[in-house]
């Protein structure tokens, strides 16, 4: 009973014995397949690698050959070239420098004349803007004397003439008789009267009558067109205003002051497009 009991027994351990042992088999089979695929793919890598390495020797060797003859050639040339000018490669090597010096100074110079060319572009630049500030400080002044008169002429005096409904724009001294001047629109003539002294002024003549210089009045005839205005018991700064010339226009006399008791100064006003005589220019030119 013992013996068939150890029977079976002893088959089942071997046959898992070799069961253990044909997997172990096939494992060591499959990893030596692997290796081989491996050392296959690997020397199929390599010989790419030594067939590339090869070309590139190859084309080394071939680079190297033209630089050789490359270089043989321009021996050849140089050679040739020496001889056709009866120069020694050392000439030759001297002519070389000299033409690098000579290019060397070139540059020098350009770049001189470059700087020199810059320096003075800045200046003119410079004083461009110099210029550019003067004249931005010229407009400023003539602004300036432009708002000065503007207020100097809104400060004379307006008066009622003795024959127009309308103001007129009188100077009191010679001063603002300059800036009447400026406005251009009428002529001036200033003058100084001795009492009877008949005395041409502008294209009319002038005589003075009579003063009073306490109450700073006066009395005065005016001559023109062959007649005669009198201007009596008059004030002073007072317009006397009367007609005159081809196309009658408006004249105009201011007596400024009374100096003395027989003398008076003043100027006579008259329309641009009145004649100007030739002995008598308006006040101021």
């Amino acid at each position: 009973m013992s013996e068939i009991e150890e029977t079976p027994r002893t088959e089942e351990v071997a046959r898992t014995y070799s069961g253990a042992f044909m997997a172990a088999m096939g494992i060591a089979l499959l990893a030596a397949v692997a290796g081989l695929i491996w050392c296959a793919v690997l020397g199929s890598k390599l010989s790419t690698q030594q067939a590339e390495l090869a070309d590139a020797k190859q084309q080394n060797a071939a680079l190297a050959a033209e630089l050789r003859e490359t270089d043989a050639r321009l021996r050849v040339t140089t050679d040739e070239l020496g001889k056709s000018l009866g120069l020694t490669q050392r000439q030759l090597d001297q002519r070389a420098q000299e033409i690098l010096s000579r290019e060397q100074a070139d540059n020098k110079r350009l770049q001189s004349a470059q700087q020199q060319t810059a320096q003075q572009v800045n200046a003119v630049s410079s004083d461009l803007t110099n210029v550019k500030s003067d004249v931005g400080g010229v407009r400023t002044d003539l602004g300036k004397t432009q708002n000065d008169v503007a207020g100097a002429l809104s400060q004379l005096q307006t008066m009622k003439g003795d024959l127009s409904d309308t103001n007129s724009i009188i100077a009191r001294n010679h001063d603002e008789l300059v800036l009447l001047e400026h406005k251009g629109d009428r002529n001036y003539y200033e003058f100084t009267l001795i009492r009877g002294q008949k005395k041409p002024v502008g294209t009319v003549s002038l005589e003075l009558r009579k003063t009073d210089a306490k109450r700073n009045k006066f009395t005065l005839d005016i001559y023109a067109d062959d007649k005669t205005y009198e201007k009596k018991d008059r004030n002073v700064n007072e317009p006397l205003q009367f007609y005159s010339g081809k196309d009658p226009a408006l004249f105009e006399i201011v007596v400024n002051s009374i100096n003395n008791k027989n003398q008076i100064s003043g100027y006579l006003s008259t329309p641009k497009s009145s004649p100007v005589p030739p002995t008598a220019p308006p006040s101021g030119q």
